[in-house]
Parts: structure tokens; sequence; C-alpha cells
């Protein structure tokens, strides 16, 4: 496994190949099968989780194997007190919106007394229990400050965002959201021991990646329902600061906007992007972008009909070559066996390297 984070070094060093992430299997990103069970049960999604971490251990892939509590996107809302649903074959949907006067009383709250935490918190324990030294674990979903103050207000909040009023409601939630994404995932990091300024991170998958220059993640995905010009006055400032604490973050978002990929991409701050869609963009204007800005793309990236993964690491890995971008590739096609997927990542390493 000091092979692997070696290796994830010197690529954050720019002195080695870029990175591919083979799976070993062919399955859904998130198992929803019993899943609200495994939900309230650590145990039982511990059991879940570690289940995919192991098959990576001696696969040919870059990947670091890794475990977190999966729990959705109301993992900090509902510790500031949102009310959430675990429907039969979903991820968590959170309750109904919180009064202003609910959020206001988040600053006053305990995080840690509540039921998401605790499950969190009892998930780590028994991983630090099991002895599973090479399988990392890393921090629960963790929305950024927009999508936090979304999740907490409702729909509402893109009317409050229209406000004139310097010291308007909009900017009061924005401070209480950045306050509990900054609380809440502070303690997150304390229950790992990991330091503020570096992690290992999964992104809801089976296998991670090591920052050594970075140590959060956050997710902007109602952000894209803003004009650029929002973005740029109301949301990026709150990104900077979110992050700035733990040294920069990885960031993610859903959907089609290449002007909001352009603004996240020349923030310093922000070190690699992930596309929730990436089959809607042009893989060759974004590797051109991430060179450009020096943006590491760590993401899916689409397929073309009927191309072989021979074919697919082939073409991703030449245009890489030819942008002079740095790509942690999550393909989308990929061999069956071992040997095959072994193939795969030297042809990958040699492309980029």
């Amino acid at each position: 496994m000091e092979n692997r984070i070696d290796l994830h070094r010197r690529f954050w060093r720019g002195e080695g190949p870029g990175l591919i992430l083979i799976p070993p299997f062919r399955e859904e990103l998130y198992d929803l099968n019993d899943y609200p069970a495994r939900f309230h049960d650590p145990r039982l999604m511990w059991e879940s989780e570690i289940r995919r971490a192991r098959a990576l251990i001696r696969w040919p892939t870059d990947g670091i194997p890794t475990v977190r509590p999966n729990l959705g996107v109301i993992t900090i809302p509902a510790m500031a007190g949102q009310a959430y649903k675990t429907p039969p074959d979903s991820m968590p949907w959170p309750g109904e919106p919180l009064t202003r006067d609910e959020i206001r009383a988040i600053v006053k709250s305990e995080i840690k007394c509540s039921e998401v935490f605790r499950l969190a918190a009892g998930f780590y324990n028994i991983h630090l229990e099991s002895g599973e030294s090479g399988v990392y674990p890393y921090l629960p979903d963790t929305q950024g400050v927009f999508d936090i103050a979304h999740l907490l207000s409702g729909n509402d909040i893109f009317l409050s965002a229209f406000e004139d009023a310097e010291e308007s409601w909009f900017m009061e939630l924005m401070e209480i959201s950045l306050y509990l994404y900054l609380k809440a995932t502070r303690e997150f990091k304390a229950l790992l021991d990991e330091s503020h300024n570096s992690m290992v991170h999964g992104h809801g998958t089976e296998q991670g990646v090591y920052f050594p220059h970075c140590g959060v993640r956050i997710a902007e995905d109602t952000a894209i329902l803003l004009s650029p010009e929002m973005i740029e006055e109301l949301i990026i400032p709150f990104i900077k600061r979110s992050v700035e604490p733990f040294g920069g973050g990885f960031l993610h978002f859903c959907g089609y906007h290449p002007t909001i990929f352009s603004q996240f991409s020349a923030l310093s701050e922000i070190k690699a992007i992930d596309l929730g869609n990436p089959e809607k963009y042009d893989i060759r204007w974004l590797l051109g972008r991430c060179a450009e800005t020096d943006t590491v793309l760590y993401s899916r990236v689409a397929e073309e009909p009927g191309e072989s993964w021979k074919e697919y690491v082939e073409r991703i890995g030449r245009m890489t070559a030819e942008t002079g971008a740095r790509v942690i590739l999550r393909p989308k096609v990929f061999p069956d066996n071992a040997r095959e997927c072994k193939e795969m990542q030297e042809i990958w390493h040699q492309m980029t390297s």
C-alpha cells in the first residue's frame, strides 16, 4: 500500500504518471438493497463497505482501498437538527426545511449529540477496532456551503439570493452554513485522527486518492442554477472560506455548466474537480481548461459508443498527453479480468508519464 501512496505523492509533485482507479467489479456506485437497515446500523454499514474495499488490496489499480459511512447528502444538515427519511431502495432524503429561528439556533447546538454523528462515530470505531490497517477510512458526505444552505432552508433560498439589502437573510444563512460545515468537518477529521491539510478520499467508491496538500471535499450541485455573476459574488467567496482552513479542497458538482467549471477551476484553493455528468462535456475542452489552471480532473470520463477498454484508455491518454493536463481517471470502460486490467493500468501510465 505504501507503493500506491508514494505513487500519489509523485503524481501531486508532477513527477509521475496520471492515476487510474480501475474497479474490481461491475456494480452500481451505491448498493441500495436493504439500505435503510445499513443506514441505522454502523456494523451493517461497515460490513458492506469493507467487503468492497478488500477487493482492491491486490487488484491492479492505483486506488487506495477506502471505506466511509455512506450516510448521504443529509449528513451535515441532519447533524444540525433537520429531519430526514430513509425510503426503501434509495439514499436518504431531507425532511421539511427548518425555520429561520431553527437555523439561527444551529450555532448553539451540539452536533456531536446528533444521531447521524453517533452513526458515523460508531462506523469509524468499528473500523479502528477491526485491524484492517490496509483500508483507509475517510470523511462522510460533506456538501458545500451553498448546498447545505439549500438543504436547510429549501427552495426559498433562490428568492433570498436576490435580496438587495447588504445584511440579507441569504448572507446570514450562508454564514451559519459555513459555521456548520467547518464544525462538522473538524469533528469528523478528529474522529479519524486525520491531519487538517491532508486526506485520503474515496468520493463514494471503494478506492480513494491521497491528497498531501488539502484536507476536505465539498459538493456544490445546486449552484449551477445560479447565474455566473451570482456564483462569482455569492458562492465562490464561501467556497474559498470553507476550504482555506484545510489547505484547499476537492470539489464535485453535477449537471452541465462549462462556465461554472471554468470559475471553479480558476480557484487556486480547489486542487481537483469531479463531474457528476461527464458525458455532457467535451473532454478535450475539459482537459485543456485543467491544463491552463493546473487543476486535476479526478473524475469519470465518458466513453464513445462501442468503444473497447483499450480504445478508451488510449483515446483519453492521448488527449491527456496532448493537452498537458493531469488526470485521475475513473474509467467508464474497463476489462473483467485482472490481467487485462493490469495492461490497462500500464498503458495509462505509459501515455501519461
